[in-house]
């Protein structure tokens, strides 16, 4: 047996180590890396090898929407595999055809054509692609606040530090940014209403002055970046300028779609019909990988006499296609996106009696199940405990100190910089966001005493 072997009924421990020397740890220093070793899941709880459940109140990484261990998509997962477990994306298959109809139900309408990939990067990769081959143009605007990806053209059009190690040799060419639409700390110091969406006209006069630009690509709610939610005329307004232009609109709904806002998507609460929408995560509440790039029918009929340059071994993988059926399924069967909703005043309440508690807590944001609690060490200046370079440099956060203390009291809060993204399975009980919100505002503190007065 090797060094590294597993004896058998290895503890914790060996696992842990184990998983550490041979695996990578993800958007981190690997010094320090010690993961948690997780033995099972169910409903809104994971539980650790020493039997310690933890509420799971970002859904892991904003994925599992369901919750854990749904018997109706485990089964799904098991059906497609005795039915058809692989075959090329030359063929058709029910599953595939399955899915697409289910599809045409709940996207935007208007979105009729699919690729199906293993996963959001990909979704974007052929996003750009379609929209470069169908313009005939090159570049992609995208916004500062944003997260769309690691391969090489989704990475550069993240503008989220983690672009930052890849530039300029690792990643694709052709991406340019924009400012966030950030309302609680406008980028070019603007304040809503009064300003007349300047983020939008900003946008526009990029347009016009880079040329060559194919498409905008826009998470309508940011995700990781904060959870930023655009004042109701943002985007209206910046489909008007896209159509104006002749240029593409991308509807990043990766972490957004799927009832977390407590629409089917986030960018049907303002009636907007993307070019593009590309998806992943809760389309099969992360139980096996696949990602979508929905297309409308004028983008595919370009195809129809024009070669389509995309492709990969993965695509439309039956056992990817036939759980995002009883995903969909389930989550109808179970009222999900309704409840997302209905649930948003109650956590809204909760989470704005943290604000008016702790002073470390500048602003409160979100729709349906899905939240931004965003901490300042100054409410006047709105300065961040951290910053980006922060982050990238391996430096103690404040955020991470509070959802330590969380974890250790058995909630697993995903932070970011210098906020945390509250976003629990869709089936949460109010019993469950009451005990998450109580320990993040037993933890707060940390965050409170070093406030500037």
């Amino acid at each position: 047996m090797s060094q590294l072997g597993i004896p058998p009924g290895a503890g914790a421990e060996n696992i842990s180590d184990l998983t550490r020397a041979t695996n990578y740890g993800t958007w981190r220093f690997q010094k320090g890396w010690k993961p948690l070793h997780v033995v099972d899941a169910e409903g809104c709880w994971f539980s650790d090898a020493t039997g310690k459940r933890y509420l799971d109140f970002s859904s892991q990484l904003m994925c599992v929407n369901l919750g854990h261990k749904n018997a109706r998509v485990i089964e799904a997962i098991a059906e497609q595999a005795r039915e058809l477990p692989f075959i090329a994306p030359g063929y058709a298959s029910n599953a595939r055809a399955r899915l697409s109809t289910k599809l045409l139900e709940v996207l935007p309408a208007g979105l009729e054509k699919f690729f199906f990939a293993t996963s959001g990067t990909e979704a974007n990769e052929a996003a750009f692609k379609i929209a470069r081959m169908v313009t005939g143009k090159n570049k992609i605007i995208s916004r500062y606040r944003s997260y769309h990806g690691s391969t090489a053209a989704s990475i550069a059009a993240t503008g989220d530090p983690r672009r930052w190690a890849m530039e300029p040799a690792g990643k694709g060419m052709g991406f340019v940014f924009a400012p966030e639409t950030h309302c609680y700390k406008c980028p070019i110091g603007h304040r809503y209403p009064e300003c007349g969406i300047a983020c939008a006209d900003y946008m526009e006069h990029m347009i016009r002055n880079e040329s060559d630009v194919a498409a905008v690509i826009v998470e309508p709610v940011v995700g990781t970046n904060g959870v930023l939610v655009p004042p109701p005329e943002y985007m209206p307004k910046l489909r008007e300028i896209c159509d104006r232009h002749g240029v593409l609109l991308i509807a990043d709904e990766v972490m957004a779609g799927w009832g977390r806002t407590g629409r089917w998507f986030s960018v049907d609460h303002w009636g907007v019909k993307p070019d593009i929408l590309t998806t992943a995560k809760g389309i099969t509440s992360a139980y096996v990988p696949l990602g979508l790039c929905a297309t409308t029918k004028a983008i595919a009929d370009y195809f129809e006499d024009h070669y389509f340059s995309h492709g990969h071994t993965y695509e439309a993988h039956p056992i990817t296609l036939g759980p995002a059926v009883a995903t969909i399924e389930e989550m109808q069967r179970l009222k999900l996106v309704a409840r997302a909703a209905e649930l948003e005043p109650y956590v809204r309440q909760k989470l704005e009696a943290l604000k008016e508690k702790h002073p470390s807590v500048g602003d409160v944001r979100g729709m349906g199940l899905f939240f931004a609690v965003d901490l300042v060490k100054n409410r006047r200046t709105k300065e961040p405990f951290n910053t980006m370079r922060d982050k990238v440099e391996g430096k103690p956060l404040v955020v991470d100190q509070v959802a330590a203390k969380m974890m250790a009291d058995g909630v697993a809060q995903q932070s970011w910089v210098s906020h945390f993204v509250i976003a629990p399975p869709l089936i949460v009980t109010r019993e469950e966001l009451d005990f998450g919100i109580d320990v993040l505002d037993r933890h707060l503190g940390i965050a409170d005493v070093l406030v500037e007065a």
